[in-house]
């Protein structure tokens, strides 16, 4: 494979894609990275083709990039000076990892423990607002309708059945919390973790179709891979109690819109609270922004200071590296080191 070093006038070039917080905070973090080389930002639509975005970023030899757009085979036939992909973030499902290693582009990633914390303390919160009915008790007040607390009679978490779909990184962390901290009856199911370990969390381990069933509250913490894209629909709604809770902090594409619109306005789940939607930002006539049981925040899992900055300085930290020609670390595609990558580095 012919090895690119740089741009045609030698300057190493970063471009930063549809992140909201990378630059905006930690103006240190972002000298280090100018004083590699240029460095700027773009803001793609998220539908927007893999050829036209590999011609938007053509000279760049640095990406890092959002939870979108998509980052397609086309993306990788068309961009020939690319040597990194850094997602800020955990998930990789927007870059086509096969793709990127037969391009020999490294795709990297923060550590998982980075958002740990941050995703599953909001999980908690969102938990909290759903049993409690804070959002309606608070709209209450602020319409002057004191009288009105009577209806807001919610749950405790203490005496709820909690259901944790993905009991992986954040997933464990969401049933550590939520068992030892409330006292809660946890159970979990993930198809990549053996029983006897998620049972050594003081954990349940369950079927999907039994957790659907027994739990009140239901967590969404899993990753999106292609066997689960939309894995609950009409179906698995209608498994479900009637009245059950369910939050999702983990990916909008675990779950069909449709259904889970149907099974608000039915009242077969009572509330959800997503940080994540299908669909970011939902548009104009979008129904998610119409359901009153619905609690939509804009994706902000790991937005916490000491969350980001580690996020921060793991992308500055992956360019530095491969401008001196050091493997960085959590690279996704590690087959990329052994078969020959542009940045020239392992072997």
């Amino acid at each position: 494979m012919k090895e690119i070093n740089s741009a045609s006038d030698g300057q190493v070039r970063t471009a930063i894609v549809n992140s909201s917080t990378f630059g905006e905070n930690f103006e240190d973090l972002m000298q280090k990275l100018r004083s590699l080389g240029p460095v700027k930002k773009f803001q793609f639509d998220p539908q927007v083709d893999g050829g036209r975005l590999a011609e938007a970023l053509e000279g760049y030899q640095y990406v890092i990039a959002s939870v979108t757009p998509n980052f397609p085979k086309t993306f990788f036939e068309k961009n020939e000076k690319l040597k990194l992909i850094a997602r800020h973030g955990i998930g990789c499902d927007n870059v086509d990892l096969e793709a990127a290693t037969q391009a020999g582009v490294l795709v990297t990633r923060v550590a998982h423990q980075a958002e740990r914390d941050a995703v599953a303390e909001l999980t908690i919160s969102l938990i909290m607002t759903c049993l409690r009915d804070i959002i309606p008790a608070n709209r209450a007040v602020d319409e002057g309708e004191w009288e009105r607390r009577k209806e807001f009679v919610g749950a405790e978490l203490s005496g709820t059945r909690v259901g944790i779909i993905g009991y992986g990184n954040i997933g464990s962390r969401v049933g550590e919390i939520i068992s030892e901290g409330f006292g809660a009856e946890v159970s979990a199911y993930d198809p990549n973790i053996a029983d006897a370990v998620i049972e050594k969390t003081g954990v349940k381990p369950g079927s999907f179709e039994g957790i659907l069933r027994s739990s009140d509250l239901l967590s969404f913490n899993a990753s999106l891979n292609e066997d689960n894209y939309h894995f609950v629909g009409e179906e698995e709604f209608e498994l479900m109690k009637d009245g059950v809770v369910i939050v999702n902090t983990a990916r909008g594409e675990l779950m069909e819109k449709s259904a889970l619109i149907s099974a608000l306005e039915s009242g077969k789940v009572r509330c959800a609270g997503v940080d994540v939607l299908e669909e970011e930002p939902p548009g104009a006539g979008s129904k998610v922004r119409e359901v009153d049981n619905l609690y939509v925040l804009p994706h902000v899992g790991s937005y916490t200071e000491k969350s980001l900055r580690v996020m921060d300085e793991k992308m500055v930290q992956d360019i530095e590296k491969l401008v001196k020609r050091e493997v960085p670390e959590e690279i996704v595609n590690p087959e990329v080191i052994r078969s020959g990558n542009r940045a020239g580095v392992g072997k």
